[in-house]
């Protein structure tokens, strides 16, 4: 199972479409031990943690501690990099991934993020790579209206100092539109949409001409799925594999919901791990979609509580559907690549593990 462990409610950010730096109080730190988590953890036979918050990396002693106490668990890291190159490189080393918060170029950045942290990430980045860090470094984006899809993601795919292993990206899509968007249509039909399928289309072309697949998170596993028709469920694992351990102790279906009764499905203390897989799924619109298959459902959260009204609910679904539509037409050319031996279909099995990347954005 997949535990996204809240180590903190708190951030030392207070980025334009989160607010979570404004959390604090003692409802912002774990309130249980480390033997009452050791008790519900090693009832797992294969314990995946992701370290999480607010900011993680605000309590690194208590992180090394966490991993002290489960050495055979696998560990992700999802964090704003700011404070990264504080972690010992010892214990840095021992992540699988490691997902830095970074939107794309440095105006783009620092203009939701504030001013230097675009390079900041960027120093603490190459600090990983001086120290030997050999995991997976994803830049992961969150994705708003002051973004250009193509230039950005194109923007972190070309950086060569340092290197990002993987791009992926949100959609800034879940809380009440109308305090973060001004034209969210607009945005969708003008930058996004046809941001997307350059995308897409560039990403064929430079297969075809250098035999290189680069790392569009959402791509990767969307086309791995189109190439063997393996259809999917929720993709980020929420309710099925994939849950929180919220600093009270609770359990939840996602990270990002610990305020809503609906989320919380057990506690550290008297339920089992078992006891958690799929205990909730996706309800309607999403099972009876043509892309269903392919998408998942998207995001379970907003599929149960869709604070952007019906409308904008099928508003989001529709870029969805216009990411699957735009590689669902590149499946010929990379099917051609893979039938002339320049390509596997096993190359864009992504990720090995569930890292925190939710898939479709």
């Amino acid at each position: 199972m997949n535990y996204h462990l809240v180590l903190t409610r708190r951030c030392n950010l207070n980025c334009e479409y989160c607010h979570g730096g404004e959390e604090n109080g003692p409802d912002t730190e774990v309130q249980y031990s480390l033997d009452d988590l050791a008790r519900f953890i090693e009832r797992d036979s294969d314990p995946q943690i992701m370290m999480y918050g607010g900011e993680p990396t605000i309590r690194i002693p208590q992180m090394m501690r966490v991993m002290d106490r489960f050495p055979n668990a696998r560990f992700m890291l999802q964090t704003n990099a700011l404070r990264l190159n504080l972690i010992p490189p010892d214990y840095v080393k021992r992540f699988h991934s490691i997902l830095v918060s970074i939107d794309g170029r440095e105006h783009v950045t620092d203009g939701y993020r504030s001013r230097g942290v675009y390079r900041r990430v960027l120093e603490n980045v190459r600090w990983l790579r001086r120290v030997g860090y050999r995991g997976d470094i994803v830049a992961r984006m969150a994705v708003s209206e002051q973004t250009d899809i193509y230039l950005d993601v194109r923007h972190l795919l070309d950086l060569e100092d340092p290197r990002f292993d993987h791009i992926h990206w949100q959609l800034n899509v879940i809380w009440d539109a109308e305090g973060n968007w001004t034209d969210f249509d607009g945005w969708v039909r003008d930058s996004y949409v046809p941001g997307i399928s350059r995308l897409a289309t560039e990403w064929v072309d430079r297969m075809e001409e250098e035999g290189v697949i680069e790392g569009i998170v959402p791509f990767l596993p969307l086309m791995y799925s189109l190439l063997t028709h393996r259809p999917s469920r929720l993709r980020c694992g929420s309710g099925l594999d994939t849950f929180a351990i919220h600093v009270d102790g609770r359990i939840g279906v996602c990270p990002i919901s610990p305020d809503w009764d609906f989320s919380i499905v057990g506690d550290i203390y008297r339920t089992h791990p078992e006891e958690l897989r799929d205990i909730m799924t996706v309800d309607e619109p999403c099972p009876s979609c043509e892309v269903y298959w392919i998408c998942g459902g998207r995001c379970l959260f907003a599929n149960k509580q869709r604070l952007w009204g019906e409308s904008g609910f099928r508003k989001v679904c529709d870029t969805v559907k216009h990411l699957i539509c735009d590689l669902k037409r590149e499946v010929p050319r990379v099917r051609n690549l893979i039938g002339k031996g320049r390509l596997r279909k096993e190359d864009f099995n992504y990720p090995e593990y569930n890292n925190g990347c939710e898939i479709i954005p």
